[in-house]
């Protein structure tokens, strides 16, 4: 009998329900990673994250080599493809039974359901696990066993299941054979060519090691830095946290172990907090992930044709410098700041007023962290249309909030390179009070009255 762990959103050899439950039956064990491009694509994965999830899975193939454990890369262009070349690895290798851990977008629930059905039919033994969350999805529910809509609420109850439950950590397996020669996939998909520089240094080993300086070295400031992109204030983590090379557990228990205390280190946790409730929303209310409103009375609202504007905001080139600083940051390194993925999805769903679903996958087609759950929850948040969302009367001045978290300009003058020769007053409204440099735009619209007729779509909404 050989058992055979399908690695997906779980890259990583500790803390792996579905590898350590394998290993513990005392069978043979075996490892694949199907290569999906066309479903990539579908799902708008950016070149920066295939090239990271490959060259994980490379680093994982070896880690796994040295225990005995072969992975195999099955190549299939779409999930569907991807169950039958499992289907026929089972066969060929006599597997007894599949272990995986679960996802939750619903594409991932369907193609999930339907592989177990047809192992059922195989006589292959399906074992599933539950592992993206801190609090196992359904365990965090309402006094009327109902899930949770808004965060506040979520999150104490999320801290007292964790006092009850007390979550510990699945070990990493031992060696259960000779070391064996590790298959590697060699080469980016063709629509996925043009990854930027990785972001982060490649390997569990290394993401345990950002763990490690970031509670010993940033997480006591982390509360006063973290929405200032010119510092060096935030983790850097969420490359690893988004494909799985760590996991919540894994840094919710490192921060209460590290001895770190304050307002720095809970505030660090709740964002652990929040990475869970989306992840709930994302299983709880299933629309959200095929580009349905969270809210759903917002449906009717009548956004602006992207167009110019929205090629503006792509690229850059919009006016507002924090807003271009951003997505200049985000086209060239696949990574953005988080308080700057507020400021410009709240620019363009509440100042342009473009359809949110159209930030979000761009987002997803440009970030190596670009994951489901967190993504979606954050533009819905911006928006006003998901769950615990900005009151849609509030809306950021982007110029407001760049004189605030980048006061020196020393963000904008990084990636706005155009305004590097204009003074810390000038350099977040370039336009007031004097020339606009050379090669620098116009704004595209104005903040005060885009922020007015917002503001009275939503109430006529309301109304």
């Amino acid at each position: 009998m050989t058992q055979l762990v399908w690695f997906r959103n779980d890259l990583r050899l500790a803390d792996n329900p579905a590898l350590t439950a394998a290993c513990k039956t005392g069978d043979p064990v075996r490892a694949c990673f199907v290569v999906t491009p066309g479903q990539w694509q579908e799902h708008d994965w950016s070149a920066a994250r295939v090239k990271f999830v490959l060259e994980h899975a490379n680093a994982l193939a070896n880690a796994l080599a040295k225990l005995g454990i072969s992975l195999t890369f099955l190549q299939a262009e779409r999930f569907s493809d991807g169950n039958r070349a499992l289907l026929t690895l089972c066969k060929e290798q006599g597997i007894q039974g599949v272990h995986f851990n679960e996802e939750y977008g619903i594409n991932e629930r369907r193609r999930d359901k339907e592989l177990h059905e047809q192992l059922k039919a195989a006589e292959v033994k399906a074992c599933k696990y539950r592992d993206q969350t801190v609090a196992p999805v359904g365990s965090v529910l309402t006094q009327q066993n109902e899930p949770y809509s808004v965060f506040t609420p979520f999150s104490r109850r999320w801290r007292s299941w964790i006092d009850e439950a007390q979550p510990t950590l699945h070990p990493a397996p031992s060696a259960i054979g000779q070391p064996v020669k590790a298959e590697q996939t060699d080469t980016l998909p063709a629509p996925f060519s043009n990854a930027p520089e990785a972001l982060v240094a490649t390997g569990e080993d290394a993401a345990h090691d950002q763990l490690e300086q970031f509670l010993a070295e940033r997480a006591a400031s982390y509360k006063e830095q973290r929405d200032f992109p010119a510092v060096d204030g935030t983790s850097q983590l969420s490359p690893y946290l988004a494909n799985g090379v760590l996991s919540g557990r894994q840094c919710l228990i490192a921060a209460r172990e590290s001895g770190a205390s304050g307002e720095g280190v809970e505030t660090w946790i709740n964002e652990i907090a929040w990475r869970d409730f989306y992840i709930h929303i994302l299983y709880h209310y299933p629309r959200v992930s095929m580009n349905r409103a969270f809210k759903p009375e917002t449906e009717a609202l009548q956004w602006n044709s992207p167009g110019d504007a929205f090629e503006a905001w792509k690229e850059g080139r919009t006016g507002i410098p924090i807003v271009d600083a951003a997505m200049r940051q985000l086209k060239a390194t696949g990574w953005m700041h988080n308080r700057l993925r507020m400021i410009t999805a709240m620019f363009l769903t509440k100042n342009l007023f473009i359809d949110w679903r159209l930030g979000e996958a761009w987002f997803m087609q440009n970030l190596v962290d670009g994951f489901l759950a967190s993504n979606n929850g954050g533009w819905q948040w911006s928006a006003s249309t998901g769950t615990d969302a900005a009151p849609y009367f509030r809306v950021f001045n982007p110029v407001t909030q760049s004189e605030r978290f980048d006061a020196k300009g020393e963000f904008i003058r990084q990636w706005v390179p155009e305004l590097a020769k204009l003074d810390a007053k000038r350099i977040h409204d370039p336009g007031k009070g004097g020339v606009i440099p050379k090669g620098y735009p116009r704004p595209i619209v104005d903040l005060k009255e885009s922020r007015k007729e917002a503001i009275a779509r939503f109430q006529a909404l309301k109304d």
